[in-house]
């Protein structure tokens, strides 16, 4: 008997031993969140190519942030070590640079360390002077970190802000350093970089420049002492603890206007160098106007001043003298509705002339005009969108560019000549975009699609041969295709005839047979683009996040509503003046054709989004018609009159003129809202300020609405550190898992 038992036993626990290999193969296969949070399935990039002078070469860090290498353009190959931590010579020895800058003549290299983020672009840091040929290197200035230094046309003079004041330092004079400025203080005035509206929604961090010559420099002077001050509540916390904040809280408060409110006066000053002499220019500017960018010319009497009126549908580019402050108006352009930041973003210079992307014909095109303002010719032409302007080639008069020529989900790379003349660069379908040499002879081509991880090339700038391939990420698509879902496009037409895209992802083992739940992830917000052929489809690279859920037994899927990019400016901007109308119709309009499909159960659809997609799912929860069982909602905005002026005014104007716009918002329909909701915020959100999650909260509270919330300590609109983007991704997973298949997870 005893005998017996020890064999039933053995027996037992080899069965055991049998079953957890199965079960630990079978994990092996499956996605984890652990994996996911943890980068496991993102892809591998080529980072930080910078291309040289000489047309031929670019530089690049090296993966450990030790050495500064120079490479081919052609083969990718290593040329030379420019820098090396392990050789460079200085009084404070460095273990590591985190970022870097070249001098024109390529002689010097600024070497970023120490740095130090403060918005979404902007950061402070330690610079150090290196000379390339001796191999040493010395502080850029002994005062104190700094902001976004710039070296002059002739590479002999370091401009940088560092409290709110513009410096420079003559390399030629022992780098003897002088301050520009001197009324330069936080939370009033600002000298050479933007304050935080205009670097968010300018996409800018850096407002000064030197003039061709290096005679002059130019910047932006941005007066905000009358700027309402919003504030922070901050903790201890963890990831990092702030000790200080132990006993109390403590606060971080800074100059944000929302929608209606007083935003910073802005003037552009120049400085002459060798005088010291400053001026403000002539801009006819609007007393409440912006400047998003300024640029100096070729011509060193010529600086390129952009302006917009504050409802953002009137852009104008100025030729300003730095001396005579005079200013001549080159080019104006005007809409009815807004004008898209593509315009300003995309502007380039080349000798005297300049090119940038315009949607006047209904779609975003490149145009080409002299100095002097005059048009040239509108180089691209068609019913499609422009992606990107890459630049142009003096010696073949060719335009490099991307668009969505073949399809709005597909990027392509190519050129055209003077003439009209196309060619295509990428061969691929899908997602394209590229880095070109300043020869314009190459270009670093990236290029993915929705079942294929980024592969980067080196390419013939004139016929798109591959030279040389860098990065495959074939290891990658050998070890995630097999687990990711089954990923496919759709379209469909809404009750009211408009034609939508999306895409599915489907559980592997797929039975159309079964009822599944669905879940729809969106963004929404205008001009942005979710529904793409791309590795980038889904939260998380390769649709890893989608797939995980797939795994559990859900189908996803997303569809890219009215107001979003790449289909023309009248698809893009009919939700001017109503955001969250149209854009939760047609989430509705989504969840009832998929709940029409054989395989879905439309009494389980969820909905989710983060930023403008937290509002959305708000929004499409009480758009009035039930169709969504649960929904997620992070750092969702709750009210457009809580958002900065910027973003806010350009699709909505003001508070005041749109009154009947700005109460489209979630909380006004508090009272319609259908569905399990989660809400989820970070208390230190510098963009959506938690004030939306409490201000919709309480709204949900006083109509006697249920739901759910989660609150990220000291997090930012971002939500990580730490633990805290895993731990929010199982919180969404749980959530759904319950809510549409009554299964409870709290692990």
């Amino acid at each position: 008997m005893k005998r017996f038992l020890l064999l039933v036993a053995s027996l037992f626990m080899s069965g055991l031993a049998t079953t957890g290999t199965q079960m630990m193969a079978q994990q092996s296969q499956n996605i984890t969140l652990e994996d996911i949070a943890g980068g496991k399935y993102n892809p591998q990039y080529v980072y930080g190519v910078n291309p040289m002078k000489d047309g031929e070469s670019y530089t690049q860090l090296s993966s450990d942030n030790k050495q500064i290498i120079r490479r081919s353009f052609k083969t990718g190959k290593e040329l030379e070590v420019l820098f090396d931590v392990a050789q460079a010579r200085g009084d404070k020895k460095l273990e590591a640079i985190d970022g870097y800058i070249m001098s024109p003549d390529e002689r010097r290299i600024l070497l970023r360390t120490q740095t130090k983020p403060i918005y979404r672009r902007s950061y402070t840091a330690v610079y150090y002077i290196y000379d390339v040929q001796n191999k040493k290197y010395e502080p850029l200035s002994d005062g104190g970190p700094q902001q976004m230094p710039i070296f002059s046309p002739d590479g002999n003079v370091i401009a940088f802000v560092r409290d709110n004041n513009l410096f420079l330092v003559k390399l030629l004079f022992g780098n003897a350093e002088s301050q520009v400025t001197k009324d330069g203080k936080f939370n009033e005035v600002i000298n050479g970089l933007p304050d935080w509206v205009n670097e968010e929604e300018f996409t800018t961090a850096r407002s000064f420049d030197f003039s061709s010559d290096s005679q002059m420099l130019a910047w932006v002077r941005y007066d905000e002492s009358k700027v309402p001050i919003y504030s922070i509540q901050e903790f201890k916390g963890s990831y990092p603890t702030r000790q200080e904040y132990d006993e109390y809280p403590g606060a971080y408060n800074y100059k944000y206007p929302v929608a209606g409110a007083k935003n910073s006066d802005v003037s552009v000053m120049t400085f002459d160098i060798k005088n010291r002499v400053t001026r403000t220019l002539k801009v006819p500017l609007d007393s409440d106007g912006y400047i998003p960018r300024i640029h100096f010319t070729s011509d060193p009497t010529k600086l390129a001043v952009v302006t917009l009126n504050r409802h953002q549908n009137r852009m104008d580019i100025y030729m300003a003298n730095p001396r005579s402050t005079e200013c001549k108006l080159a080019v104006r352009e005007e809409t009815e509705k807004y004008v898209p930041e593509t315009a300003y973003g995309s502007l380039k210079f080349y000798g005297d002339h300049f090119a940038y992307i315009s949607d006047r014909s209904g779609y975003k095109h490149i145009y080409w005009y002299s100095l002097n303002g005059k048009m040239e010719r509108q180089v691209t032409k068609g019913n499609y969108d422009v992606a990107d302007f890459y630049g142009y080639d003096p010696q073949s008069g060719r335009f490099f560019y991307g668009s969505h020529k073949e399809s709005p989900l597909r990027t392509a790379i190519y050129s055209i000549d003077k003439g009209g003349k196309e060619r295509k660069l990428s061969t691929e379908v899908g997602s394209n975009s590229a880095t070109f040499s300043t020869s314009m002879k190459y270009f670093l081509n990236i290029y993915s699609s929705a079942n294929q991880p980024p592969v980067t090339t080196l390419r013939d700038a004139s016929t798109g041969k591959v030279l040389s391939t860098m990065l495959d990420n074939e290891k990658l698509k050998k070890e995630v295709t097999p687990l990711l879902g089954q990923k496919e496009f759709f379209t469909f037409k809404t009750s009211e005839g408009v034609e939508l895209n999306g895409w599915m992802i489907k559980p592997r083992d797929f039975d159309a047979s079964k009822h599944y739940p669905v879940i729809m992830y969106q963004y929404s917000g205008p001009g942005s683009q979710e529904v793409t052929d791309s590795w980038g489809m889904g939260f998380y690279p390769g649709g890893v996040f989608e797939s995980y859920m797939a795994q559990q037994g859900f189908i996803f899927a997303c569809v890219d509503g009215r107001g979003t990019g790449s289909r023309g400016a009248d698809f893009e901007k009919c939700t001017y003046l109503k955001l969250g109308e149209l854009e939760s119709k047609d989430q509705v309009e989504a969840a009832l054709y998929l709940g029409s499909l054989p395989y879905v159960d439309k009494d389980r659809i969820a909905i989710w989004g983060w930023s403008f997609g937290g509002f959305n799912t708000l929004m499409s929860m009480s758009e009035g018609r039930p169709v969504f069982r649960a929904g997620v909602a992070v750092a969702a905005p709750s009210n457009w009159k809580y958002y900065d002026t910027v973003y806010t005014e350009r699709y909505m104007r003001t508070p005041k003129e749109n009154a009947d716009g700005y109460a489209i918002n979630p909380i006004e329909r508090a009272a319609n809202l259908h569905g399990d909701l989660l809400l989820i915020h970070g208390t230190a959100d510098d963009n959506v300020h938690f004030r939306n999650f409490t201000e919709v909260s309480e709204a949900y509270v006083q109509a006697g609405k249920m739901f759910r919330q989660q609150v990220y300590t000291n997090r930012n609109h971002s939500i990580y550190g730490g633990n805290t983007r895993l731990h929010l991704f199982k919180t969404i997973s749980n959530f759904f898992t319950e809510k549409l298949k009554g299964v409870s997870n709290t692990h």
